[in-house]
């Protein structure tokens, strides 16, 4: 198995990420890709994956909620980055109205540079998208970028899934909420998204499935998450493994 987005290199795994990739691979999740947040997480990200660099990758991005009026000072110094090589995606990158839409119009702006910048060096996109659909899907038309998208930690409808393949189509990543108790929505959405399209995720340390729910999540649940999407889609959970396996080694080129 693969988990295709975890932070297992952040502040909440004291001991820089170590342990937890180590149960990653006891839990038979071989591989892992590291999605970057921000100019300080770049450093730990690079350090955990340097220490582990055959079951780990990365990827170059600046989050949304880290967008702010530098935010050009930063994408610049990150496409320096990416261009040096060893990057197997831009991300995670995209748009984030929850908490604050103070830089609604920068964050775009941002997203729609970092969409050019993985399009100018063929690499996939990992976006993160949080109550800010149609924004995400203006710029992606604004750009029409021709490189592999991943929807991270998509949690919608069969509505919004129809929505966004009017646009392009993408992967969609699943975690954790596909677990969860109230979290129909998405179960509603896999057979719409279909099994080629789905990549399964943790997005640790957050959105631990259940029967770790509330507790820090790691790479190693994700054979929790697994298990779910295959029951929803009545198949074996080795079927469920190598589809998405395969879709991750297709998508990132590992």
């Amino acid at each position: 198995m693969i988990d295709t987005h975890t932070h297992l290199y952040l502040p909440e795994f004291p001991d820089g990420g170590d342990e937890q990739v180590k149960n990653a691979i006891g839990a038979g999740v071989n591989h892992l890709v590291f999605p970057n947040v921000d100019r300080d997480t770049i450093s730990p990200m690079l350090a955990l994956h340097n220490r582990f660099p055959e079951n780990t990758s990365v990827a170059m991005g600046l989050h949304p909620t880290e967008v702010d009026e530098n935010w050009k000072e930063v994408v610049a110094d990150m496409q320096k980055l990416i261009a040096e090589g060893g990057f197997v995606a831009v991300g995670e990158v995209g748009m984030d109205l929850y908490w604050d839409k103070t830089y609604r119009d920068e964050q775009m702006l941002a997203f729609a540079e970092q969409l050019r910048i993985a399009e100018s060096m063929s690499l996939p996109v990992i976006i993160h998208c949080r109550e800010a659909l149609d924004e995400t899907l203006e710029v992606i038309k604004r750009v029409r970028p021709t490189v592999k998208l991943i929807f991270h930690s998509f949690t919608g409808t069969p509505d919004d899934v129809r929505k966004i393949r009017k646009v392009c189509d993408p992967m969609f990543g699943i975690n954790g909420v596909v677990t969860f108790k109230n979290a129909d929505s998405i179960r509603d959405s896999l057979p719409e998204i279909g099994i080629d399209r789905i990549l399964l995720e943790t997005d640790s340390p957050y959105l631990a499935p259940v029967p770790n729910r509330g507790k820090r999540n790691e790479s190693a649940n994700i054979p929790y998450i697994c298990a779910k999407v295959a029951e929803v889609l009545g198949k074996s959970v080795e079927e469920i493994s190598n589809a998405t396996s395969a879709n991750a080694c297709n998508t990132f080129c590992l």
